[in-house]
């Protein structure tokens, strides 16, 4: 790696560095943390870095990842743009996998129905302010049923207690599990096939045996969802495709996105 980091006079400071003979934008961030991170999402490089860590040793540890950023950079340079979904009457996006459409109608309302082609409608009021915190709504309220049911399910299998389930908007979490507060699970998975989100449930209802990433733990994921290793790799490539709903909705950086 060529380029050097100059001092920075802030503690967010812009880079162009070459890696492997590639040009590479980064963004030095320092912060009160302990520990350095390198990071790639739909906005660029990024390496967070404790506030008093000298250069030469934050030069040293990109370089030491030089081939994972430059992979990562590479992956989203070549993965699909993410659809962003401004709501309008007839509009559709994806609900556990299948069409959705969407229909604005009069007055405050939101309902759910079926179509005359069979596919599922949702009833939003026509009022524009009113539209997308309505669809977000009643999204997160679909996704928090189906998750509950899924996690009553394996932990069924599991023969382990049901934990309260919450819904998260983690940047770079599909979902969590805590011992204090449960398990946690992405709302935008809910336009995602069952199967996939299952992944996400299993995985979260195993650390309810193994709060822990051990092979004791992927044991018990095999046995509660024995395809885990497609499902993984599938939903990675899935994230990419996820719609974004709204002008301020903040698109995931799918590399970053990771089941905890």
């Amino acid at each position: 790696m060529s380029g050097a980091l100059a001092a920075p006079s802030s503690q967010h400071q812009a880079y162009h560095l070459v890696i492997d003979g590639t040009p590479v934008a980064l963004v030095l961030r320092r912060s009160a943390r302990r520990s350095m991170a390198l990071q790639v999402d739909h906005r660029g490089a990024r390496v967070a870095v404790p506030l008093q860590m000298p250069l030469g040793e934050v030069e040293r540890f990109v370089r030491g990842h030089g081939r994972w950023l430059l992979d990562r950079l590479r992956a989203h340079a070549g993965a699909p743009a993410q659809v962003r979904i401004e709501i309008a009457d007839g509009v559709q996006l994806p609900v556990l996998g299948k069409p959705l459409t969407l229909r604005l109608v009069a007055g405050r309302g939101v309902r759910w129905r079926v179509g005359e082609d069979g596919g599922e409608e949702l009833l939003l009021p026509a009022a524009c302010s009113s539209a997308q915190k309505a669809l977000l709504r009643a999204l997160q309220a679909r996704a928090l049923g189906w998750y509950r049911a899924r996690v009553e399910e394996y932990c069924l299998r599991l023969g382990r207690a049901v934990p309260a389930v919450r819904l998260s908007n983690a940047r770079t979490r599909w979902g969590s599990c805590s011992q204090r507060s449960g398990i946690r699970l992405h709302w935008r998975l809910i336009h995602l096939v069952p199967e996939l989100i299952d992944y996400v449930v299993a995985h979260e209802v195993a650390h309810l045996a193994e709060m822990n990433h051990s092979p004791r733990f992927w044991a018990v994921v095999e046995r509660l969802y024995p395809d885990w290793r497609e499902a993984r790799a599938a939903l990675r490539r899935a994230a990419a495709t996820l719609p974004v709903i709204g002008p301020e909705a903040p698109a995931v950086g799918v590399p970053l996105m990771q089941v905890d």
